[in-house]
This record gives structure tokens, sequence and C-alpha cells, in this order.
């Protein structure tokens, strides 16, 4: 469950831990978005808008800041220095509990970058807000993040699968947890 001893996410955070430097997104990385959302696969999994362009990266970081602001929601460039961003993690919290997501940019995949940022923003999820455990929700036909899942240490969860309809698509999520050490 989710600590309610914290309303709103401070107004800047920097993670760093396993290579990675996570950060808040900026205006600067505005040029740099649409190279590491505008792919089909990120299209395919993920919820965030196709094409992705500069009007979208636009929106991301508008709504990044509104979702930081409520409390709801904490969206963080991936940087193996504090630089130019190589994807993205995101925590959300909500009654349920608290959920991770990522997307890595195609030219910056198969470097672990996902699975070293799951296991960033889980510590922080576990050590600052206090969460007991962390989710992630995905299609069991997403081997790529059915790898993550089971590289960063999280076990699929014993729950009834998550189905909808996204872009056109149906879609049925697996939830998988990693449970605080």
């Amino acid at each position: 469950m989710v600590s309610s001893a914290v309303s709103s996410f401070p107004s800047r955070v920097e993670l760093v831990g396993e290579g990675l430097v996570l950060r808040d997104w900026a205006e600067g990385d505005l040029a740099a978005m649409p190279g590491l959302f505008d792919h089909p696969d990120i299209a395919y999994w993920t919820p965030i808008v196709s094409p992705f362009d500069e009007a979208a990266a636009r929106a991301r970081l508008a709504k990044d800041r509104q979702l930081r602001a409520e409390g709801t929601a904490l969206l963080l460039a991936i940087t193996v220095d504090g630089g130019p961003p190589l994807g993205e993690v995101m925590l959300r919290r909500a009654p349920e509990g608290t959920e991770l997501g990522y997307a890595v940019g195609p030219a910056h995949r198969g470097q672990g970058l996902a699975v070293r940022a799951v296991r960033v923003m889980a510590a922080y999820a576990f050590e600052r807000l206090g969460s007991q455990q962390v989710i992630l929700e995905l299609e069991a036909e997403n081997a790529a993040s059915v790898a993550v899942a089971t590289k960063a240490g999280f076990r699929l969860l014993d729950v009834p699968l998550i189905t909808g309809e996204e872009k056109g698509r149906p879609f049925a999520l697996q939830t998988w947890g990693l449970d605080r050490p």
C-alpha cells in the first residue's frame, strides 16, 4: 500500500544508483524525446501517444509536471550521467499500490537500462514512500518486459489479468510484484 505521509513529490528529484542517474525531464530534453518514444514497439506496448513528435513531447512534459504536483506520478529521464535522456522510468501511486513503468529508446536497448532504472525507482518507492510492494503490469507476449521483470527480481503475482483496449487493440496485463526488502 502507499504511504499517506507524502501527498506530493518533491519539485526536484535525482536518483543515483546502478550506474544511472534518473533525473527530472527538462525543456532541453524536448528535442530528444521523439527519438526515444516515436517507435513502433513503444506505440504497441505502452500507452505513450503515437506518433510522438515535438507537440507530443511538450504535452508529455506538461503532464509530467501536473502529475507530480498532484502527487500521482513521477516520470524521470533515464541517463548514465545526468546528461542526454536514454529513456524514461515512471512511478505511479494509486490506492491499490505503487506501479512502475519504463520505456527505453530503441538506440539504447540491450544495456540493462530498464532493469537498473526499475531497481533504482523501486528502492526510492520503498525507502522514501514507504511502499511495501511495487508492481509492473505487462503483457505476457512482451518478452523484453518479462525479461526486465525477471532480472529486476519481480515475481508473477497470482491475481486476475487486467484487460482492456487501448489504441484500438485489446490487451491483457499480468501483474508482477517486488516486495519491500
